[in-house]
């Protein structure tokens, strides 16, 4: 069988699965695309370090015109659904990288692509593919904990450091514009893809913004908090955002009518379960670092290992394999993973009411949201934008300096 042949739209987060596709034994690498010349000047060299003729691009056109199989998109987090959209409807397969969508109208079409196009789409929520998030999924499968009643996904990273880096200088860079709610399924994802349950409601919360962020030009940078009903009636808080915490805290919580698992929030690697017996509040606690269900993980392949399951499943699923398949977060999932984050915006703009988190798998009700562009992108929102900023009393707009400023520090190498 001739090997699945894959381009990767964004050289920066791409990097990693451009390093897994290279030499791959069931896929080729033949084209990367990104605006910033810097970086497909690296893939050019690490190109020619493997003796392969990868085409690049600068151009999305040019990348589309292209001869590939599947696309996977690293581009910016806001912008995934209309390229994956672009894609499927060329009859290529999709991995999207996070986030899957960034208004309801797009969640819409996205699902419409998939079906209409009959090809794959996986989700790239790497988060779930933690030697501990993967074990609670199998173990939550097996019925160890019983049923879920509650459970907490967190994630607190501080990219201030690191803002000019990934932001530029770029006033409308997608990080600077994003609600705080949007960024959600580092968090959520996890709970959601080990349980299959699927949310039906979310109330938004969220702190007043932090001044280093608004130092650095971002409009909202802030955290932010979903609290998420589950269609067995449990619930889930999923908190993220750039809390002062070193290391950064990555943690999951599952709460089931025979025990609960959590991972470790200062010694990552670490699962807890604990497994009640015959008599109430009486069980076993066992503590352990769960092996990847791969021996053959990259460690580099970032993210403490979990990028490399995201590409692997892409591929076997691309070839037929049904495990893989099993594997692959769907579009229907990804989208409830991404709409609890879009819809917890719209919960906190109302007066943080709750709101109803509808079923797109069911075709009759995607009308009520098919020209739903609700969102704090003002060139996709049209009349329905609300700025990040929103619950500022201060809506002076950030000085062309400070934007100056963070490029200069990009361009320098020095941090936030």
């Amino acid at each position: 069988m001739s090997k699945i042949k894959i381009g990767v739209f964004g050289a920066a987060r791409g990097m990693t699965m451009i390093h897994q596709t290279l030499n791959h034994p069931e896929a080729e690498l033949v084209a990367i695309c990104d605006k910033y010349r810097p970086l497909l000047d690296n893939c050019k060299k690490l190109s020619d370090e493997h003796g392969l003729n990868i085409q690049l691009f600068e151009d999305f056109e040019d990348f589309f015109k292209a001869d590939m199989d599947a696309v996977v998109l690293a581009n910016y987090a806001n912008e995934h659904a209309p390229y994956a959209i672009r894609l499927l409807d060329s009859g290529r397969h999709v991995m999207s990288e996070v986030l899957t969508c960034q208004t309801m109208k797009e969640a819409v079409e996205l699902i419409e692509a998939v079906e209409r196009s009959g090809k794959i789409y996986a989700y790239a929520e790497n988060y779930c593919y933690f030697n501990t998030t993967a074990e609670m999924r199998r173990r939550y499968k097996n019925g160890d904990i019983g049923d879920l009643t509650h459970a907490e996904g967190e994630y607190v990273h501080d990219c201030s450091s690191i803002w000019p880096q990934i932001t530029y200088g770029e006033r409308d860079h997608w990080r600077n514009n994003m609600h705080s709610t949007f960024y959600c399924t580092h968090s959520l994802g996890p709970i959601l893809f080990s349980t299959g349950l699927r949310p039906v409601s979310v109330v938004g919360f969220q702190s007043s913004n932090f001044k280093c962020m608004k130092d650095l030009g971002a409009l909202y940078g802030t955290n932010a908090i979903e609290l998420v009903t589950l269609e067995n009636g449990a619930t889930v808080k999923s908190m993220h955002g750039g809390l002062k915490r070193s290391p950064d805290s990555i943690n999951y919580q599952m709460f089931g009518t025979k025990g609960c698992m959590e991972t470790d929030r200062w010694d990552g690697g670490n699962l807890h379960v604990y497994i009640e017996g015959d008599r109430n509040c009486v069980g076993e606690h066992t503590k352990y670092v769960p092996e990847f269900c791969d021996p053959e993980v990259k460690q580099n392949a970032g993210h403490g290992g979990s990028d490399y399951f995201t590409t692997k499943y892409f591929i076997k699923a691309l070839a037929g394999d049904k495990e893989a398949l099993a594997n692959t977060i769907d579009v229907y999932t990804a989208v409830d993973m991404c709409i609890c984050g879009i819809l917890a915006f719209r919960s906190m703009v109302n007066g943080g009411i709750s709101v109803k988190v509808p079923n797109l798998r069911n075709p009759e009700e995607r009308d009520a949201y098919r020209n739903d562009t609700f969102c704090s992108d003002a060139k996709v929102a049209g009349d329905m934008f609300v700025p990040a900023n929103f619950a500022d009393e201060d809506k002076t707009p950030i000085a062309d300096e400070v934007y100056e400023e963070v490029k200069r520090r990009w361009l320098a190498g020095e941090p936030g």
